[in-house]
């Protein structure tokens, strides 16, 4: 009778459980009221990256090879000093210049690229405002371009006596490759002698000192000191 009752009490004993069956029991009650709802978004997730991915394969590749063919063109032009043909084009399919690809194309790579061309042809034929538009348009992760969107930036804002805007983008360009004795040097003296047309003494010869202690043997870092005596900093 004892052993009975023993084997009784064992067989009504609660079995305990774990985390991970209370996880799971918890989980399944979740996915059975919630289920279709998440079932829904999963897919409409799905659709969204497969969508984007068949976008970027399927129309922007193609896009942008088409764009590339358009551009060649121009490409060769701007590498003459053709800048009016270049921008331009003569009205043929086979000449379209940077602008009716950026119309076409300016969403696709090559589209975004032409802008910066755009912008550098409008520099040449000095029509600054222009410059400023498709230059401040263009975007680019790669820094040997970056420096020089934003060097022809800083000449354009000069021309236009936006010397301000100028400053700053010639110190971005001097800034993406700080020990480039070429270009560092260039834009950073440009911005030194915009900032004393200022009066921004200070800021000048700092920005001269700087180029002196950098770039001592280029041929802005010898005019450094001529410079700087004219702003009365003789050290």
């Amino acid at each position: 009778m004892a052993t009975e009752v023993k084997q009784t009490e064992q067989q009504a004993a609660p079995v305990q459980k774990t985390a991970e069956d209370r996880f799971a029991n918890s989980f399944e009650g979740f996915w059975n009221k919630n289920g279709k709802k998440l079932s829904a978004v999963i897919l409409v997730v799905a659709l969204l990256v497969g969508g984007y991915f068949a976008y970027n394969k399927f129309v922007k590749g193609p896009e942008n090879e088409k764009a590339g063919n358009a551009m060649w063109k121009a490409e060769e032009n701007f590498r003459n000093d053709s800048f009016a043909l270049a921008l331009n084009g003569d009205g043929s399919a086979a000449n379209q210049g940077f602008l009716k690809v950026i119309n076409k194309y300016g969403g696709t790579k090559t589209g975004n690229l032409a802008k910066f061309y755009a912008g550098a042809c409008y520099l040449q034929l000095g029509d600054f405002n222009n410059a400023v538009k498709y230059l401040n348009d263009f975007s680019t992760t790669s820094d040997a371009v970056n420096v020089r969107a934003y060097g022809l930036l800083g000449d354009a804002y000069s021309e236009l006596g936006k010397k301000n805007e100028a400053i700053d983008s010639y110190r971005k360009a001097s800034s993406v490759f700080p020990d480039d004795a070429a270009n560092s040097a260039e834009y950073l003296f440009r911005a030194a002698l915009l900032s004393s047309d200022l009066g921004k003494t200070k800021e000048a010869i700092t920005m001269l000192q700087e180029l002196k202690a950098k770039f001592p043997l280029t041929q802005r870092g010898y005019e450094a000191d001529k410079y700087l005596a004219k702003l009365g900093e003789t050290k």
